[in-house]
């Protein structure tokens, strides 16, 4: 074989072949991005769900709407930094209200005051029945929505002036030029008709 016919028969050196570690890396990565991508489109899709339900939560705590869009910008940083503790399959709208009253709490605590400008009366009425009913949560959200609605306009006005426009109880009385144990008497018994009112539509709700 002649030196040229050698040269011809040497195998030709191509790329050299890639390294199984560094493909492994890449596939673990593009699966990690993946993996985040659809975990954050799981989080847009369950917030933006349940966007009233949390607003409505926090408009029952909360005295102006100011404050609301404050505590609501942060309740959805903490949602999605905490997103991997949710459990699928569990009330996304219980969780994400639980968020936000925690918020509420640090906001309580930014103000340096004793307790909600929103009456904690009224409160009580909404936040504990419906994280512990959080199975019904978005029921009885709308239901007492709907049933504050219902109410008539001196009773709406008293519940509104209240608890929603925080002017004292004494405020009130005067406006409408009855005793302050008249008044606190009025709003106890619009309170216990909010009450059955959300019972009963719930009631209803679930017997359909």
């Amino acid at each position: 074989m002649t030196d040229d016919a050698k040269a011809n028969s040497q195998p030709e050196i191509g790329d050299p072949p890639s390294d199984p570690l560094n493909t492994t890396d890449a596939s673990k990565s593009a699966a990690l991005q993946r993996g985040q991508l659809d975990r954050q489109r799981e989080y847009t899709q369950r917030f933006e769900q349940h966007r009233r339900v949390i607003l409505l939560y926090l408009r029952s705590l909360l005295p102006t709407q100011n404050d609301v869009d404050e505590v609501f910008q942060e309740t959805c940083l903490v949602t999605w930094r905490e997103f991997d503790r949710f459990q699928s399959g569990t009330n996304f709208a219980a969780w994400a209200c639980t968020v936000a009253y925690n918020q509420v709490r640090a906001w309580r605590k930014r103000q340096s005051r004793e307790r909600l400008r929103f009456s904690d009366d009224l409160t009580q009425l909404v936040s504990s029945e419906l994280i512990q009913n959080h199975e019904h949560y978005d029921h009885y959200v709308n239901a007492l929505d709907k049933c504050i609605e219902m109410l008539p306009e001196h009773h709406r006005g008293l519940i509104e002036d209240r608890y929603r426009n925080e002017i004292p109880l004494d405020v009130v009385a005067q406006q409408v030029n009855r005793s302050n144990a008249t008044v606190r008497r009025m709003i106890n018994r619009v309170r216990e008709a909010l009450r059955d009112c959300v019972s009963q539509r719930m009631r209803r709700d679930n017997e359909q």
